[in-house]
C-alpha cells in the first residue's frame, strides 16, 4: 500500500513523532569532514551514513558511471540493516546542505525500494535545533541488526546514450539542476571540464528553497515544475547534476509537489564530460 506520508517533515513536526520505536533518524554525510562535524554535532540518536562510501559504489575511473554510482541494491540493503531498518522503519534524513546531497539521495534510493515511510526534514540540522530538538555530541547509539531484501531500483533511471537521445526530443526535456555558472561554463569545481550538456535547461535545485533554506510549500512547486513540463512527456523528462546526487534534490522536491518522478541521470556531468560527448557553454556578457 502507498504511504501517504509526505516526503518532507518539518523540524516542529519531527519533534513530535521523536519518541516512537520505529522512527530512526539519519545524518547524511557527503562532504570530506562530514564524520568529523556528524561526531562534533548532530541530532541526539541519529545515526550517520557516508555518501561516498555506503550509498556509491564509486569506481577508479568516472567515465564509467560517474563520480557517485549507485551500489547494488543488494548492497544497499545491507547497509540498511546494519541500521536496524526494516521496511515498516519510519526513515527521517537530514544533511548540512538542506537536503540537497546526500539526504535526497537516501531518501531517492529508499523510495526507489519501495521503502514506504522515509522523509527529508526541511532545513536540516539547524530546523531540528530551532525546533527545539536535543541536539549533542555524545549520544551515538548502537543499533540492532535489521532486516530488509531488495533486488531492483523501481523509480527511473537514464543512461548517458538515453539522454543524448532526449534532448533532441520535441517532447524530451533535460535538466541540469547546478548553479549556474557551472551550467554555462564560467566555473568548474570539481570536474574536468566546465559547461553543460547541449540541448538541457537550467533549473538550479536551489530554486526549490525558500530565502531561509526551507523547501517552498508543495502548491509553489507545483507550479514551478508543471510551469517547467509543459509539453513534455513524462517518460522522457531527465534529471541530472554533477555526480547523480544533487539531482535528488530537484526529483524529491518534484514528489513533494504530488507530480509524477522524472527520471535520475546517476553519471551526470562527471560522466557525460568525460567521454567525449559534445560540451555546450553560455557566453554571458560582462
Amino acid at each position: 500500500m502507498k504511504s501517504n506520508l509526505s516526503p518532507i517533515i518539518t523540524g516542529t513536526s519531527l519533534r513530535s513523532v521523536l519518541n516512537s520505536s520505529s522512527v530512526i533518524i539519519i545524518d547524511a554525510g557527503s562532504s570530506p569532514k562530514a564524520q568529523e562535524n556528524y561526531q562534533k554535532n548532530h541530532i541526539s540518536g541519529a545515526f550517520y551514513i557516508d555518501l561516498n562510501t555506503q550509498l556509491s559504489n564509486i569506481k577508479e575511473d568516472a567515465a564509467k558511471g560517474g563520480r557517485h554510482p549507485l551500489p547494488s541494491p543488494e548492497a544497499f540493503a545491507t547497509v540498511l540493516e546494519t541500521y536496524g531498518i526494516t521496511p515498516n522503519s519510519h526513515i527521517v534524513i537530514y544533511d548540512m546542505f538542506y537536503g540537497a546531497n546526500a539526504a535526497a539521495r537516501l531518501w531517492w534510493m529508499l523510495t526507489a525500494i519501495g521503502h514506504q515511510k522515509v522523509q527529508v526534514l526541511s532545513g536540516g540540522l539547524e530546523a531540528a535545533e530551532k525546533a527545539g530538538i536535543s541536539i549533542d555530541a555524545n549520544n551515538v547509539p548502537t543499533p540492532e541488526k535489521g532486516y530488509y531484501t531488495a533486488t531492483t531500483w523501481a523509480l527511473p533511471t537514464a543512461t548517458i546514450d538515453e539522454v543524448a537521445s532526449t534532448v533532441n526530443l520535441e517532447n524530451g526535456l533535460v535538466i541540469d539542476v547546478r548553479d549556474t555558472p557551472r551550467y554555462n561554463g564560467k566555473t568548474e569545481p570539481i570536474d574536468l571540464i566546465a559547461g553543460h550538456i547541449p540541448g538541457a535547461v537550467n533549473i538550479p535545485f536551489k530554486e526549490n528553497l525558500t530565502e531561509e533554506f526551507l523547501f517552498k510549500s508543495p502548491e509553489e512547486l507545483h507550479q514551478k515544475y508543471t510551469t517547467a513540463f509543459e509539453g513534455k512527456a513524462t517518460e522522457h523528462i531527465i534529471i541530472h547534476c554533477g555526480s547523480g546526487v544533487t539531482a535528488c534534490h530537484t526529483l524529491l522536491a518534484t514528489a513533494y509537489a504530488g507530480l509524477p518522478i522524472p527520471k535520475l541521470y546517476v553519471g551526470s556531468w562527471s560522466e557525460w564530460s568525460r567521454n567525449n560527448r559534445p560540451i555546450a557553454t553560455l557566453q554571458v556578457p560582462k
